[in-house]
């Protein structure tokens, strides 16, 4: 048996716990709050592609404007975007490259990029891959003077010889194999001995292609040589002078002279 004293406690508490308050007489929670437009906390930043390019204002970016220790320049650095060849170039030919861009610094309201990749549409490829034929693939390793180390892949197709009467146009496996020793002898001779820049320039024109077709004409006659994909696998520590160099003079905005109207300043005779 319990005391008296004891009961009564006990009774106590347990009507307590029964008339305990659920908010029921303060409303739901988080009333009154407005609705506030996440947009009206952002800025605007203009990307800047290299100076390899034709366009050199490729787009826009939105962040988060700074506020206390969030800084926005922060939150734009390492974004990586993916940008058409035909509008950097303002040619509607090379329209089946995807060139990939990483911003690396921000000066002012500009947001300097750099090369990061290359890739080929889907339905370029697609195009091209056809019945009777032989498609031949390469992917080589391959480190720039200015150290940075990329994968390239490399695509092919045979065609038919002068005066061909046969349909199909298949290679021998031997022949492919002596293709592809080609094909990486070239993309690493092609990129070794130059800086990234310079590659890049390769790149657009599809100038290494076209020396891969030229080689292997006496192994076996190719046609649609292409640069496949480019992979960005590690790059040199960031150095601002470098970056200034591929830009040139993107980040500042250019001196305009005064027109005739607008006169010159004169010293004031005493």
């Amino acid at each position: 048996f319990l005391p008296l004293g004891t009961l009564h406690l006990a009774r106590a508490s347990r009507k307590m716990a029964y008339g305990k308050n659920k908010r029921l007489s303060k409303g739901k929670k988080g009333k009154g709050k407005k609705a506030v437009d996440p947009f009206t906390k952002k800025d605007w930043y203009d990307i800047k592609a290299p100076s390899v390019f034709q366009v050199r204002n490729c787009g826009k970016t939105l962040v988060t404007r700074s506020s206390g220790m969030r800084v926005a320049t922060d939150y734009l650095k390492g974004r990586i975007l993916e940008v058409n060849l035909a509008d950097l170039n303002k040619d509607e030919d090379q329209n089946y490259r995807k060139i990939k861009l990483q911003m690396l610094d921000v000066s002012g309201k500009n947001c300097l990029c750099n090369f990061y990749g290359m890739d080929m549409t889907t339905d370029k490829i697609r195009s091209l891959v056809k019945k009777w034929q032989s498609t031949i693939e390469c992917t080589v390793d391959v480190v720039t003077t200015d150290a940075y180390k990329m994968r390239m892949s490399c695509i092919a197709f045979t065609k038919k010889r002068q005066n061909q009467l046969k349909k199909t146009t298949y290679a021998q496996t031997a022949q492919i194999r002596a293709i592809k020793k080609k094909m990486a002898d070239i993309m690493t001779k092609e990129s070794t001995t130059v800086d990234l820049k310079d590659l890049v320039k390769k790149f657009i024109p599809n100038s290494i292609g076209n020396q891969i077709e030229q080689a292997c004409q006496s192994i076996y006659p190719l046609k649609d040589v292409y640069i496949k994909k480019v992979k960005m696998l590690k790059q040199p520590k960031f150095d601002i002078t470098k970056l200034m160099e591929v830009h040139g003079n993107a980040g500042s905005e250019p001196v305009v002279a005064p027109t005739a109207d607008e006169g010159t300043k004169v010293d004031r005779a005493e």
